[in-house]
């Protein structure tokens, strides 16, 4: 006869404290629901504050959890972990959200669009990231991702909700639509790869599909078709979200349509809850699918092909474009190819936690610059969010000095230039694919930092020596979105000239 188990048993049996960062930051946000409904016009600016406090809570859960933690803790009955790699990345996450809230404050209000749903919105879609980089079942894959990516669809279309027929607010809408159908699309991939898996091993949790793999890969049965054809869709699943090639193709328009905070956080939350399930998955559920003695892991070509088209593509398209928001998503989708790097190299088995920790600082890095890049493309825009044009820059080094300080800097950081935190996180994940022994690829990901060059260092040239067309517009760099360009600032800077602290914070740091 079937006994449900008590509170307390089901309490101590799924060790919910372990996702306690995770949960509390849900649980805050249903508390902030509630006090949004209850809040007047005049008092709306509570919202925001309330969301940086559960933020803030979020982020000390993460620092008590994963301190006190002895090793690795499972969760959920076993369909969470809590580990090392989880506990940086809700780290970079918390501090992305942060950021991102702060850009929100006074754009929102400029733009007519001020609703406390926005920091509900963006709270949920943190969470789920948080669970997503600590999925350690394919179910938890899906689950968390779909709290990742369903708040991003409606924050991709908010400005839609001035419904004036403006331009701003169809392009908002078009954002979001594309955004949500080919986000649909690719849960389907991952659902249906997910499912495949399934078949083959007879269970969705990661740790047990590596042990019932490596007796399944290499027998002439179906079972090693199925695993690597739901190999297959769970990446194609997983690359959409973080927008490598040839599953690129929404970023440019939603990027450029979403409001620009959107766009700013979508770029680093999306993608690392993407690629930390895709290096789970990968690693700890798929790493012994080697389909012939000797060989490297069946993913690893895949992956390898991927990092090359989507860095061609993304730094030789990013070149053409003269909107700064249009230049950032071909920039993110370059970047992408990046953290793909790590991915292939993570394919050899002796260099699987280098590859990791190189992805971890990567997206460190990315986190704080490409967020501060954003911020300032926020300042020349004009009061209804229009503009931002890469002639919209010009002379920004005569009328704010500061500011197009800030912005050399952070380009310098997204090409890669020693003493930031680009280089770092460069300099990690190219040595990684040279331990791997993948040569080729270490080559074409430093010649197409090279081609970066151009188009970062094109706005530099635009901020000194052009001189502004025009009136420029009036500064819209508030305290609070000032308070985001120096955390920006200060991220990218410390991270790089102090890189042992990068270097340390992921030295423990193994999924394998």
């Amino acid at each position: 006869m079937f006994e449900s188990p008590s509170i307390a048993e089901f309490l101590a049996d799924s060790n919910l404290a372990s996702t306690l960062p995770g949960t509390l930051l849900l649980a805050w946000t249903l508390l902030l629901v509630i006090v949004d409904l209850f809040t007047d016009e005049e008092r709306q600016h509570w919202t925001p504050i309330l969301a940086c406090v559960g933020l803030g809570l979020s982020f000390l859960a993460n620092i008590a959890v994963y301190s006190l933690a002895e090793g690795e803790q499972v969760a959920l009955y076993g369909m969470f972990i809590a580990d090392a790699f989880t506990g940086f990345l809700n780290f970079v996450i918390l501090v992305a959200t942060l950021i991102a809230v702060l850009m929100s404050w006074d754009y929102l209000k400029r733009a007519g669009i001020h609703r406390g749903e926005y920091y509900i919105l963006a709270l949920i879609s943190s969470a789920g990231a948080m669970f997503m980089v600590g999925a350690n079942d394919l179910i938890t894959v899906f689950v968390a991702l779909e709290l990742l990516s369903i708040p991003l669809y409606i924050l991709a279309a908010f400005r839609s909700i001035k419904n004036d027929g403006s331009d701003l607010a169809l392009k908002s809408e078009e954002s979001g639509m594309k955004y949500f159908i080919l986000g649909a699309f690719s849960s389907a991939f991952l659902v249906f790869g997910a499912a495949l898996v399934y078949g083959a091993t007879g269970t969705t949790n990661l740790p047990q599909i590596f042990d019932i793999a490596g007796g399944i890969v290499g027998e002439t049965s179906s079972g090693t078709f199925y695993l690597l054809v739901g190999a297959a869709l769970l990446i194609v699943g997983l690359g959409f979200k973080v927008a490598v090639v040839p599953f690129h193709m929404w970023t440019p328009d939603v990027y450029e349509g979403a409001p620009t905070p959107v766009t700013a956080f979508m770029s680093v939350t999306a993608k690392i809850g993407g690629f930390a399930a895709l290096l789970r998955v990968l690693i700890t559920g798929l790493s012994v699918l080697v389909l012939a003695e000797g060989d490297a892991v069946a993913w690893q070509a895949t992956a390898t092909i991927i990092a090359i088209l989507t860095l061609v593509l993304g730094n030789f398209v990013a070149i053409s474009q003269r909107n700064l928001k249009r230049m950032l998503a071909y920039s993110s989708i370059a970047h992408a190819g990046y953290i793909m790097v790590s991915v292939a190299a993570a394919g050899s088995a002796n260099v699987i936690d280098a590859a990791t920790q190189g992805a971890l600082v990567y997206m460190l890095a990315y986190m704080f610059t490409n967020l501060g890049a954003f911020a300032v493309v926020m300042t020349i825009e004009r009061e209804d969010g229009s503009g931002g044009n890469i002639d919209d820059i010009n002379g920004l080094a005569q009328s704010r000095p500061l500011l197009a300080m800030a912005m050399t800097i952070f380009m310098l950081s997204l090409t890669g230039v020693p003493l930031t935190a680009g280089f770092v996180g460069k300099f990690m994940i190219f040595s990684a694919a040279l331990q791997a022994g993948l040569f080729g690829l270490a080559v074409i990901g430093v010649l197409t930092s090279v081609v970066s060059a151009f188009y970062y260092i094109r706005v530099v040239v635009n901020m000194y020596l052009r001189d502004s067309e025009g009136e420029l517009q009036p500064p819209l760099d508030t305290q609070y979105l000032r308070w985001a360009i120096n955390i920006a600032l200060a991220g990218t800077l410390v991270f790089g000239i102090f890189y042992p602290l990068a270097t340390n914070l992921v030295s423990m740091v193994s999924i394998a």
